[in-house]
């Protein structure tokens, strides 16, 4: 991490400015979580902010890497850091005020980034929060006060006039956004009944906060403000006093449950969609009709579409007509959350133990969860970050917790999101599986009635003992162990690295399975992929039974897993 301060708007402002806004976001996650009551009562609004800016930080460290590992004595430019810190938000923005935040970055950057110059002052920071909070309200179908937008405007006013380098322009954008974050109830009534103010708009001046660390060094202190609690009568009364950090009294944090009853659309819909500016108007029109909290940010080609809707089918199909949705994600506000209910849900006792599981597809994700292990879904491409992980480790509420990474590249991200639960008092054992199959071996022998430590060795020797490796298709020419491989050629990687490449999956399967039985085995197990045939199964259950006598073969199907075939052997 770059050190601080930092005089001028530079590369390193950014990757430092992210790197601060990810930190305050971690330990202010859970209470903004707390008093997340618009537009819907999910109590996600902090976790969707730390993911959204991590993407955003992962995008510009990629930056700095590639610049690193080349040739060059330069780092990146400006444009570089600013429209990473912006493509990676976009891409990883999470819920309503995540997409709102990410267009507030790329509406920064794009002012950071258009002169393409090494560094920016103090009106190029006036501009560019201006510039944010203006693109920001035109993203969002119908603008609500009282809400994030109003904090972003608020901050951009603020700046405006002031005289003076980034870091005086900063500390002026949070002051303004503070004072208006404390006036959030006197806008939004359902903000008022509960007695706290906007969740976005307090993750808004968390990032703002960080922004002004970035340029003068110091973390923001408190301050006095003005925000509506909840009094001993059950009527909202004016508070003046210190406001921590990020803008918020604590004594409101717990009055998010009295919100009464709100209705709404059953479903949150988002995805990422590739189309052109003209078909995005249209797609606007339509799924306004069809639902609301409607924000569809983005440009260039890419947008991130957010939408609550009863309808989710016609949500994605809109996007289909428009262009090319990907990374689709939906979520059931359920029946028995605080969204549907009006009420807290009644704290439940904590289970002793429990594991949770990175699987790649949602076959898997069944068996899994039939086993009682709480699943966070891989999708092709799209490998959970740390704050997910910490998401379910919580949703599986136990003491004890072991963690099942199952991709050697996620063990680091697995590892970050251990040590922060650890914090908070759970205690969490890493299983460095690399393979769902190596999971699947784990989770069998998995007894969580008995001591942690000796559940823990059982469970690590299991996944140890079980060989794995897949089958898939080579996207590109390649140098690999097994030699050059064309694209659309069939790879057989077996404990990661590329032995086999055919031309034939079957076949290619076969000859995998068969260097790996011939180091000796008891149990086959076989996890295929939508795009392959049962009839590829039963030609390695065949030849398992001709073969190798003594050795079980088990079948599942994983969905859309990336890989087409893998295979475990223990």
């Amino acid at each position: 991490m770059a050190q601080v301060p930092q005089t001028f708007f530079d590369a390193l402002a950014v990757r430092t400015w992210c790197g601060l806004a990810l930190g305050t976001l971690g330990r202010a996650r859970e209470e903004i979580d707390a008093i997340n009551v618009y537009p819907v009562a999910d109590g996600d609004t902090g976790t969707n902010l730390y993911l959204t800016v991590e993407s955003a930080v992962a995008a510009v460290e990629a930056v700095f890497a590639g610049h690193a590992a080349g040739s060059g004595p330069d780092g990146p430019t400006l444009a570089d850091a600013a429209r990473a810190m912006a493509h990676g938000a976009l891409i990883g923005a999470r819920g309503n005020s995540g997409t709102i935040l990410a267009q507030l970055l790329r509406g920064m950057a794009q002012v950071l980034a258009d002169d393409d110059t090494a560094r920016a002052d103090g009106r190029d920071l006036r501009l560019a929060l201006r510039h944010a909070a203006d693109s920001a309200r035109r993203a969002v179908a119908h603008p609500v006060e009282g809400t994030v937008l109003t904090v972003a405007s608020a901050a951009a006013d603020a700046a405006d006039g002031v005289e003076g380098d980034c870091g005086t322009v900063a500390r002026a954008a949070y002051d303004g956004a503070r004072t208006a974050l404390a006036a959030t109830p006197g806008q939004l009534p359902v903000l008022e009944r509960a007695g706290v103010v906007d969740a976005g708009g307090r993750g808004l001046v968390a990032v703002l906060g960080a922004l002004v660390e970035t340029f003068t060094g110091e973390r923001a202190r408190e301050g006095v403000a003005v925000s509506a609690c909840t009094g001993p009568s059950g009527g909202p009364h004016a508070r003046v006093g210190p406001v921590p950090v990020d803008g918020v009294l604590d004594e409101c944090a717990d009055s998010a449950a009295a919100v009464p009853d709100q209705d709404g659309p059953a479903f949150e819909v988002i995805y990422l969609l590739d189309a052109e500016d003209r078909a995005v108007e249209r797609l606007r029109e339509r799924l306004d009709a069809l639902g609301d909290s409607l924000v569809v940010v983005g440009g260039d080609g890419l947008w991130n579409v957010h939408v609550h809707v009863d309808d989710a089918g016609a949500a994605v199909e809109a996007g289909i007509e428009a262009g090319r949705p990907h990374r689709i994600r939906i979520t059931h506000f359920g029946a028995d959350d605080v969204h549907a209910t009006g009420a807290e849900r009644p704290p439940r006792e904590r289970a002793q133990r429990a594991v949770v599981a990175v699987v790649p597809g949602e076959g898997l994700a069944g068996l899994y969860t039939e086993a009682g292990a709480t699943t966070v879904l891989a999708r092709p491409g799209e490998p959970p970050a740390s704050g997910e992980l910490v998401q379910a480790v919580r949703r599986a509420h136990a003491r004890e917790v072991v963690l099942l990474p199952n991709d050697a590249d996620l063990r680091h991200t697995a590892a970050a999101a251990a040590e922060q639960v650890r914090t908070e008092g759970i205690r969490v054992a890493l299983i460095p599986t690399r393979s769902a199959v190596q999971g699947i071996a784990a989770l069998a022998v998995h007894e969580p009635d008995r001591r942690f430590d000796e559940d823990v060795v059982s469970m690590t020797s299991a996944a140890g003992a079980t060989r794995y490796a897949e089958v898939t298709v080579a996207e590109r020419q390649s140098w690999t162990m097994a030699g050059i491989c064309q694209a659309g050629d069939v790879l057989g990687l077996i404990d990661g690295d590329v032995a086999v490449i055919g031309s034939d999956v079957a076949v290619t399967a076969e000859t995998v399975l068969d260097r790996m039985l011939s180091a000796g085995g008891e149990m086959v197990t076989l996890v295929l992929g939508d795009d392959v045939p049962d009839t590829v199964a039963d030609h390695l259950e065949g030849r398992v039974r001709e073969g190798y006598l003594a050795v079980d073969t088990v079948v599942y199907r994983g969905g859309r897993q990336g890989a087409l075939l893998l295979i475990g052997v223990e």
